[in-house]
C-alpha cells in the first residue's frame, strides 16, 4: 500500500466532503517547531504538564482539543505563542480568540488552564481582526498531509503575501481529521473547514469572491454546527452567496434517528441588517451515493462512507428561538 494515497482515492470517487468539520468548542493551538511525531503532543519540546492538562480537561470536556502549529517566519526565538479559539454562544459567527506568549514552554499549561477556568474570560476574549489559516501538514500521521499539505502551505503563504493580506496568518498544523481531503485547512475565527484546496479556491475563500460552485468539492462544513446541520448550512451558502458568511446563526436539531440517517434541522439566522429568519429541512443519507473508501493511507479495509442530501427545505420569515 506504499503507493496508495487516500486523498487521491477520495477525489477519484468524487466524495462530497460536507459534514466533515470538527465540532470542538475550544481549540488550543501551541507553537512548536516541526517535525511532529504521530501523536503531536509527544514532540520533544512539549513538556509533560501540557499532556497532563489535555488529559485532565478532556476527562471533563469532550469538546476541547490541543494542536501544534508552526510558521518559521512568525516564530520568535524568545517565546512560545498560544492561540485559543472558543466558540461563541447563542447566535454565532464563529469563535472568540485569546492569544498570549510565554517565555518558557513549561508556562503554557498553567497559563492556558488559568484562562480556560476563568469565569470572566469573556472580558478579554474578542472577535479578532486577525484571520488564522491552519493547514494540516502532519505527515507522520498520514502521508497525504505531507504530500499535499506541505506544498500547499508554502503556496498559501505566497498567495497571502501577493494579495497583501496583512491580517492573515498561515500556519502548519497538526492533525485535525480529514486526511483524505488533503490539503485541508481550518479558517478562523469563523471555524470553517475546507478540503482539496488549490490556488483558485483558496484565493476565492480569502477574498470572499467568485462563483460558489467550487464549494461542492471543497467545503467540509462549519465547526460550530453538528455534522448533519453542516449539510443544510452549505445549502444556505448557495442560496445567499458570500453574504451568508456575515450572518449569525443558531442551530436546533428538531428530530434525529438513532443512526443519524435522518435529521430534521432548524437554522435560525440574523443577517447584517438585523433581519431574523429561519430555515428547516431534512438532512438524509443518500444511499445511491454511498461510497466504499479506505479512510487513511495506512488503512487496509474499505469502509462505507455516507453522502447526504437536503430535502423538504422551507425558509420562514418568523424567528423560532433555538
Amino acid at each position: 500500500m506504499d503507493t496508495f494515497f487516500c486523498a487521491q482515492q477520495s477525489r477519484q470517487f468524487g466524495e462530497d466532503p460536507i459534514a466533515n468539520a470538527g465540532t470542538w468548542q475550544t481549540y488550543v493551538f501551541v507553537e512548536c517547531p516541526t517535525p511532529w511525531p504521530t501523536e503531536a503532543l509527544n514532540s520533544k519540546p512539549i513538556p509533560e504538564n501540557l499532556r497532563t492538562l489535555r488529559q485532565e480537561l478532556q476527562e471533563n470536556d469532550d469538546y476541547i482539543e490541543f494542536f501544534l502549529i508552526y510558521n518559521e517566519e512568525i516564530k520568535r526565538d524568545d517565546s512560545t505563542r498560544v492561540i485559543i479559539y472558543r466558540q461563541e454562544t447563542g447566535f454565532a459567527q464563529g469563535y472568540y480568540q485569546y492569544e498570549f506568549s510565554v517565555v518558557n514552554i513549561d508556562e503554557v499549561a498553567p497559563a492556558t488552564k488559568t484562562y480556560l477556568l476563568d469565569k470572566s474570560r469573556d472580558i478579554y476574549s474578542l472577535r479578532p481582526a486577525t484571520r488564522d489559516i491552519f493547514i494540516c501538514t502532519h505527515g507522520s500521521r498520514d502521508k497525504c498531509c505531507a504530500k499535499y499539505g506541505n506544498p500547499f502551505y508554502r503556496k498559501a503563504k505566497t498567495i497571502v503575501n501577493d494579495l497583501s493580506l496583512s491580517n492573515v496568518r498561515v500556519w502548519q498544523c497538526s492533525h485535525f481529521g480529514g486526511h483524505r481531503f488533503a490539503p485541508t485547512a481550518i479558517d478562523f475565527p469563523s471555524g470553517r473547514y475546507y478540503a482539496r484546496l488549490d490556488e483558485t479556491s483558496f484565493t476565492s475563500i480569502l477574498k470572499c469572491t467568485g462563483n460558489l460552485d467550487f464549494l461542492k468539492n471543497v467545503y467540509r462544513g462549519w465547526g460550530i454546527l453538528p455534522m448533519t446541520a453542516q449539510v443544510l448550512e452549505r445549502e444556505m451558502i448557495f442560496r445567499y452567496g458570500w453574504e451568508w458568511f456575515k450572518y449569525k446563526v443558531a442551530c436546533r436539531v428538531i428530530n434525529q434517528s438513532d443512526n443519524e440517517e435522518f435529521s430534521r434541522i432548524e437554522l435560525s439566522f440574523i443577517n447584517p441588517d438585523s433581519n431574523l429568519m429561519s430555515v428547516e429541512a431534512d438532512v438524509v443519507i443518500d444511499d445511491s451515493k454511498t461510497l466504499n473508501l479506505i479512510g487513511h493511507c495506512g488503512g487496509e479495509k474499505a469502509e462505507l462512507v455516507s453522502q447526504f442530501r437536503v430535502e423538504n427545505l422551507s425558509i420562514n420569515t418568523k424567528l423560532i428561538h433555538c
